[in-house]
């Protein structure tokens, strides 16, 4: 992995194949590695940036608060040092947080914006569900026991029965996590204050905004609030996934984007 440093902090991340430049902002649970499969696929037409926020993956880890607009901060100092003009930004929960962010403070580099499973504001479920994610983590010290507590939270009734080996597979990658406790703690605070639901309408670049039915974190409710927000914007819906519907009807999801890529990319 390649490093920048901003401030006090390393922030490693993955610059790799050609074309478009595209930033790719992973969620409050993982890293830069929960892109994986979207980067094989991806970097045969786009340059992928993917990088760890300070506080997660192999990214300088320090027990202190932050919010999402210090994460964006940090990202945007990022592809200024790349020399990185215009790009796609596509984040993933947390990581669309951020990509709201860093579109309203640097409207001039975004071509267009992909927010997955994300919102500009949590409803009180949401954080409640938060809140008890970080209670078990916290009361436990196990990451383990928190996969197995969160998983639930992450795919649906029926892709939890469905696919049992699938769901086992997402709890050993959640609980094989060495991050510091507080590092989590710290970002889940920052995103359940995550509210710029009144700024949303100043993004005017092309918006996608791809949404699980069944997500307790960024379902309907939340994804209306964006909707009547954004001046630009098309939404994609995966009436019978969950927050990870990226895993869940990935084949579809990866057409999708496919097809955004295309139109939004310039020739």
């Amino acid at each position: 992995m390649k490093s920048f440093t901003v401030g006090p902090y390393e922030i490693k991340y993955i610059d790799v194949g050609n074309g478009f430049p595209t930033l790719l902002i992973h969620g409050l649970a993982g890293d830069h590695t929960g892109w994986n499969g979207q980067i094989e696929t991806w970097s045969n037409q786009l340059r992928l940036i993917a990088p760890d926020t300070r506080g997660a993956g192999v990214s300088t880890q320090i027990d202190e608060p932050v919010t999402i607009e210090q994460l964006a901060d940090d990202f945007i100092a990022l592809i200024d040092s790349l020399g990185v003009q215009k790009l796609h930004i596509v984040g993933r929960s947390m990581g669309g947080s951020i990509a709201q962010w860093i579109a309203l403070k640097r409207p001039e580099k975004v071509q267009s914006l992909v927010l997955l499973a994300s919102c500009g504001k949590f409803d009180h479920l949401a954080i409640r569900t938060l809140e008890n994610m970080l209670d078990v983590l916290e009361l436990t010290g196990s990451w383990a026991r928190h996969a197995k507590h969160s998983v639930a939270n992450f795919v649906s009734h029926r892709f939890f029965n469905e696919e049992a080996e699938r769901v086992k597979k997402i709890e050993e990658l959640i609980g094989s996590s060495n991050r510091m406790i507080a590092c989590y703690k710290a970002q889940n605070i920052a995103v359940r204050n995550h509210d710029i639901l009144h700024r949303l309408k100043d993004i005017d670049c092309p918006v996608l905004v791809m949404s699980g039915g069944q997500d307790p974190l960024g379902g309907p409710i939340l994804t209306g609030w964006m909707l009547d927000r954004f001046p630009n914007v098309k939404h994609i819906e995966f009436k019978q996934s969950s927050h990870f519907f990226l895993m869940e009807e990935h084949n579809l999801f990866m057409q999708h984007m496919n097809d955004w890529f295309i139109q939004h990319t310039p020739k």
